[in-house]
């Protein structure tokens, strides 16, 4: 039975349950991402694996910039060739049984690294096993999920897996509070080893879960397709309506992936400069660059001996005063991005973290904080008040956009290589913080805030606002002359006098959908079936029960709203296969 309706349409508790176990992917790197930094200052970690002077005394240990540097960075290493191999992985092996074997392979990185006694290498070697692992399962994870979820939540499904990193960050500092009282190698193997738990979940819970639609339909099984759709919405199969609904959704994935045949692209195809293909692969991979150079990770890869450093005597109480923060501002970046649009949270955000970063290092700088405990509070101040601006809008937006920036043709690829180079500049921050550290101190947080600035800068001139657009019109949006990306804003499809026009008429066309008792209207369905068969040798349908978001968006992850069909009542004309209304 359906747990409950959103616009009239059926919801199973399986779509929440599936999105929420896939998530467990980005608690799995945010646990990662979060420990490392506490286990970089526990004493007998130091003993082992840093260098001392009196080897019984941890206060004369000290990490030399290059060995903390690749203990922490291999893991960004690992993901970033993870990321380039997840995808394939999951079309070979299938979305839960991809994750599944990913977490098989986490857990080896986990073993190698506590089977070490005082081996640094290993370390550094079993986080860079478990990088591919993590990077392999952020791209699996994203796409099940935006292929399995019910499209009248999808994109918010999808955002589940930012919200579960945040989530897993805090955790890790808030077990790593608890286990450093631990005497011995307890204290940070028991850290590493909880780590075990989270592939455990994941791997053998998402196996009971459906697998993905459009993966089942690709290899040649629709009835098992039908089978993972009717689950999602919670409807029986002795329920005919509503069956006959899902049928028809089927169909609409079949369509698109016959249609996906005639379009495949490859990699050389995202470097062509026709349609704006090369600007939005740029665009992409620069904004997941300045994701990284926000600054962010400054804070939680090196967070707990950053503020040992400025005096504060228990490090760990605060990182977990940023985790959560982290954690709880990311609900709040949930509703901005989808009330106020991608462009201006992004240039605010870039704004208000610039301020903020600027208050960090001018204050770090001016006076030494570990002699004036004010100065020390001022820098936890402004460091949190920065991770409040980055959860709220450059932490879930980037994220978003690039699920809705790229042609259908060359999406996968392109998302591939902006994730690609988040991960590589992830590493980079990671291995070279403790370098630049060392030789300009509070001051890196300028290099941070001018990079804000620049980010907000090129959103401003270069990022076309592609809220409440099908991914069809995003395309045209972005090849229009005449629109430019500070007047996107305003810019909306043919046959609407405005942005506001469009949201509107999109309302009413959800209005459409079936009714909450699962009975579904005569008409739609015929007009599915119809649309889904008459327009198929010209490219694909258009949308079905008034989604207006055709085969092209259907499952294939699109997280912004339909718009042409069912609307005032008029016929969607379809779409042929360079995504444009086809005439009538």
């Amino acid at each position: 039975m359906p747990l409950f309706y959103m616009h009239g349409m059926p919801i199973g508790g399986t779509a929440i349950m599936l999105a929420l176990m896939a998530s467990m992917g980005g608690f799995i790197f945010g646990y990662d991402t979060g420990q490392i930094s506490d286990i970089l200052i526990m004493e007998d970690f130091k003993l082992r694996f840093a260098t001392c002077s009196n080897p019984v005394d941890h206060n004369t240990c000290e990490f030399s910039t290059v060995r903390s540097g690749l203990i922490v960075s291999l893991l960004s290493i690992g993901t970033l060739a993870g990321a380039l191999i997840g995808a394939p992985t999951a079309d070979r092996l299938g979305r839960r049984y991809a994750m599944t074997s990913e977490c098989v392979l986490f857990c080896v990185g986990v073993i190698i690294q506590l089977t070490t006694t005082h081996v640094w290498q290993q370390i550094a070697v079993g986080r860079l096993v478990s990088g591919l692992a993590v990077g392999a399962l952020s791209a699996a994870v994203p796409m099940y999920q935006a292929e399995t979820a019910p499209t009248q939540i999808r994109g918010t499904l999808t955002a589940t897996y930012q919200l579960f990193i945040t989530l897993g960050i805090l955790v890790a500092y808030c077990i790593a509070i608890g286990t450093r009282e631990i005497s011995g190698a307890g204290s940070w193997r028991t850290l590493i080893g909880i780590g075990l738990i989270w592939p455990f979940i994941l791997g053998v819970g998402i196996l009971f879960m459906p697998e993905s639609p459009r993966w089942l339909a690709a290899h040649g099984h629709p009835e098992k397709a039908a089978h993972s759709i009717a689950r999602a919405y919670g409807v029986k199969k002795s329920d005919e309506q509503a069956n006959r609904f899902v049928r028809a959704e089927v169909d609409e994935i079949v369509n698109q992936l016959e249609h996906e045949k005639m379009i495949k692209a490859g990699w050389i195809d995202c470097f062509k400069p026709r349609n704006k293909t090369l600007y939005r692969t740029l665009l992409g991979m620069t904004l997941q660059s300045f994701q990284q150079l926000t600054g962010a990770n400054y804070f939680f890869y090196y967070g707990a001996t950053v503020f040992q450093s400025v005096g504060i005597q228990d490090s760990f109480v605060t990182q977990i005063i940023l985790g959560a923060v982290n954690f709880v501002c990311t609900f709040g970046g949930l509703y901005v991005m989808e009330r106020f649009g991608r462009r201006w949270p992004l240039i605010i955000g870039g704004i208000w973290q610039s301020i903020w970063l600027f208050v960090f290092a001018a204050a770090g700088t001016a006076k030494d904080p570990t002699t004036n405990p004010n100065i020390g509070k001022l820098m936890i101040v402004s460091a949190c008040l920065f991770i409040l601006g980055y959860a709220m809008t450059w932490a879930p937006g980037v994220w978003i956009l690039i699920g809705e920036t790229f042609p259908t043709r060359t999406r996968a690829k392109q998302g591939a290589l902006s994730t690609a180079s988040n991960w590589l500049w992830n590493f980079l921050i990671a291995f070279f913080t403790p370098f630049i550290v060392s030789a300009i101190d509070f001051r890196y947080g300028f290099v941070f805030a001018a990079c804000n600035l620049t980010g907000a800068l090129i959103v401003y001139f270069f990022l076309y606002e592609s809220s409440d657009l099908s991914l069809e019109s995003v395309d045209d949006m972005y090849n229009d002359p005449k629109c430019k990306p500070w007047t996107s804003t305003k810019w909306a499809p043919v046959g609407y006098s405005s942005r506001y026009d469009l949201v509107e008429q999109t309302k009413a066309a959800q209005a459409r959908k079936p009714l909450e008792s699962g009975a579904i209207e005569e008409k739609q369905i015929e007009h599915a079936g119809a649309t889904g068969n008459e327009k198929k040798e010209q490219g694909y349908g258009g949308g079905m029960n008034g989604t207006g978001n055709g085969v092209a968006n259907g499952r294939g992850g699109d997280i912004g709203a339909g718009t042409n069909a069912y609307t005032n009542g008029t016929n969607d004309p379809g779409l042929g296969p360079d995504g444009r209304p086809i005439p009538v």
